[in-house]
């Protein structure tokens, strides 16, 4: 039960990184800052920690481990969209060479998670006696 509990604080306030605007900002009490990069990089982070939490709470014998390897998926792949989703419209005020860094990142996020994924379910099937319930 604790950890659905923290998974809800992890979303919630994913979320309202995610969402940073001044009125939130006023709301929270905390320091505005002109560019909201960072916070909604947090913001996503702490979404994909929260997936995780929930993954673990409802974890299966043989299934994705919510802090393991379905954590970092999750966690990276939050991390990575909301990098891409700020590239594409967050209106960055940055120099080309911090926008391929970082597409770079978001490229080596969502591949890494991709392979970790295969891997994991290459190593699914080779285990004896395991039925895929799909």
């Amino acid at each position: 039960m604790i950890l659905l509990v923290d998974a809800v604080i992890n979303v919630v306030l994913g979320l309202l990184l995610i969402l940073y605007t001044p009125g939130i900002v006023r709301l929270l009490g905390v320091p505005f800052v002109e560019q909201a990069f960072y916070a909604r990089i947090l913001g996503g982070v702490l979404f994909g920690i929260g997936i995780a939490l929930v993954m673990e709470c409802h974890r299966k014998e043989g299934g994705l481990v919510g802090l393991g390897l379905g954590g970092a998926v999750s966690i990276n792949l939050c991390g990575g969209f909301i990098l891409g989703f700020l590239l594409i419209r967050g209106r960055l005020l940055i120099p080309v060479h911090g926008r391929l860094f970082l597409w770079g990142l978001v490229a080596i996020l969502v591949c890494i998670s991709g392979l970790e994924l295969m891997l994991h379910l290459s190593r699914r099937k080779s285990i004896p006696g395991h039925v895929d319930a799909r």
